[in-house]
């Protein structure tokens, strides 16, 4: 009796192996791994089309014609080598793309490089058929304007603390940089072997940081500095000079326009523990425009506000070294569509937002559709600090798996009992909030208590813990009243992010560097 028992449950699992094999044969058929991609070569010193080339896609190769159109058939995840005699041959990554036009330089093409170095003495036009070197500070400075053509190099020279490589705008200085999609502007190091006629070199890559500088604005625009002033002194720029000075009483104040600009591998220290972030915008008003700007490989902070009215629109922060966006001194305008690829070891935050620090308390600026996204390293998607206040609109968190995303701060005076004082959870639990984070999601599988964290401030130093501290005085009931916070103001957990929530990838494709390797897919 037991063997035919057995014998039946043999010819069951039999019947199932096959009926299981039957519908593997009747499986789809595998996603096709080649794609067909079509374009055009040009030639880099007159923009011709270029005949004849050879466009090599490693199982497939095609040959320009007359006009320098061609296609061919390559692997999606393949590279195509474009080369022809007498010209320097190039590579592209096709990562899945349709559509590949690329500048071929001729070998005899001399590339003509300019120095940019000190104080400009008149107005200035930086052409694309040269390679420009930023030695040490150049300074646009007041009443000056510096044009840069689409499709202009600029590379910052090696070095740190005084000789550290910056491009600044000083206050009453203007900077017309527009770019475009197909010639965006590219300040990068002098490491990068990228050259005129290109949107990308080949030998650097997302963690090479520290390279160079950084480009820094200044304004006229009012800040909240400590002590109550108006005006200071941006980081790394010694206080004696007049060039490193923002703020003022101009809300409306134009530094000019950037579109279309790409700043990669920057950071270089200019002092102990002190970076030069990717874009500085210190005291910027709302008179200039600033729209479709990559950082890319930043030791520092990718775009921090200091202060300012100025609005902000398409930005994109891949593999900073500390954090992507970062908010000080009662900054008041608005900030849309912006994308953090948050990668790296020496990655801090997402967001890090401070306050007011001095008198002025009135900035309260708005950030909607905003996307950051966790690849690996360190920190966490936001640090509300120091007096933080702003909106925050249509936001998604993802790739910070169960542990805590957003960190908000509450004060408390330890010379009084630990009593709470004005911070960033009171701005929030206010009658009239002034921080708030509305109609956004975290992509977790956690919950709001281990995803969202008050922290006390001043906290336990464990270097010093007979120094006073409020370490214990985050009760239970204020992390409820932030998630009953969270949740009136519709935000969500989810374990998929929602059509429409975060941030639109098209506005960074076709001239990123991020989008080129594939670090937003």
């Amino acid at each position: 009796m037991k063997i035919t028992k057995f014998l039946a449950a043999l010819m069951f699992a039999l019947t199932a192996l096959v009926f299981v094999a039957c519908e593997d044969d009747d499986d789809p058929e595998p996603e096709p791994t080649d794609i067909t991609v079509s374009g055009t070569v040009t030639n880099a010193e007159d923009g011709s089309g270029l005949a004849d080339v050879s466009v090599d896609a490693g199982s497939a190769n095609a040959t320009t014609d007359a006009d320098g159109n061609y296609t061919v058939t390559a692997p999606k995840a393949g590279l195509l080598s474009f080369s022809k005699e007498g010209f320097i041959s190039k590579n592209e990554d096709v990562n899945n793309r349709t559509t590949i036009d690329v500048a071929l330089t001729p070998e005899e093409m001399e590339v003509e490089t300019v120095t940019l170095s000190g104080l400009t003495t008149g107005d200035m036009t930086l052409t694309s058929d040269k390679i420009y070197l930023i030695n040490q500070k150049f300074v646009v400075s007041d009443g000056h304007t510096v044009t840069i053509e689409p499709g202009t190099i600029l590379k910052g020279m090696e070095g740190t603390g005084s000789v550290a490589s910056a491009f600044i705008v000083a206050r009453g200085g203007k900077l017309i940089a527009e770019g475009t999609a197909d010639h965006p502007i590219i300040f990068t190091s002098v490491l990068d072997d990228i050259t005129v006629g290109q949107k990308f070199g080949a030998n650097l890559i997302e963690i090479d940081r520290e390279k160079w500088g950084g480009l820094i604005l200044l304004g006229k625009a009012p800040i909240s500095a400590g002590d109550g002033d108006t005006e200071a002194q941006i980081e790394g720029i010694p206080g004696d000079e007049e060039f490193g000075k923002y703020g003022g009483d101009d809300p409306a104040d134009n530094s000019g326009s950037l579109k279309y600009i790409s700043i990669r591998h920057g950071g270089a220290l200019i002092g102990d523990g002190n970076e030069i972030n990717g874009l500085t915008l210190g005291g910027v008003g709302n008179g200039t425009t600033i729209e479709n700007i990559e950082v890319l490989g930043n030791l520092d902070d990718g775009v921090e506000f200091f202060g300012g009215t100025v609005n902000a629109k398409n930005i994109i922060v891949a593999y900073q070294g500390d954090d992507a966006i970062d908010i000080d001194q009662n900054y008041s305008g608005t900030i849309e569509n912006v994308l953090v690829i948050h990668g790296g070891d020496d990655s801090d935050e997402a967001l890090e937002i401070d306050g007011p620090e001095g008198t002025a308390t009135n900035g309260l600026f708005t950030l909607r559709n905003g996307t950051f996204i966790k690849t690996d390293g360190n920190g966490s998607g936001a640090d509300f600090k120091s007096d933080a206040q702003g909106t925050f609109e249509n936001c998604v968190w993802s790739g910070y798996g169960e542990n805590t995303t957003l960190k908000i701060r509450a004060s408390f005076d330890v010379d009084n009992n630990c009593s709470p004082e004005e911070d960033a959870f009171s701005h929030m639990m206010d009658e009239t909030p002034t921080f708030v984070i509305k109609d956004s999601e975290i992509v977790s599988t956690g919950t709001v208590e281990t995803l969202f964290s008050i922290y006390p401030n001043p906290d336990e130093d464990p270097e010093n813990p007979e120094e006073p501290h409020c370490g214990d005085a985050v009760t239970n009931q204020m992390v409820l009243n932030a998630a009953a916070k969270i949740a009136e103001w519709n935000n969500a957990i989810v374990t998929e992010k929602t059509d429409g929530k975060g941030a639109d990838y098209s506005a960074f494709e076709g001239w990123t560097w991020s989008q080129n390797q594939g670090l937003l897919d």
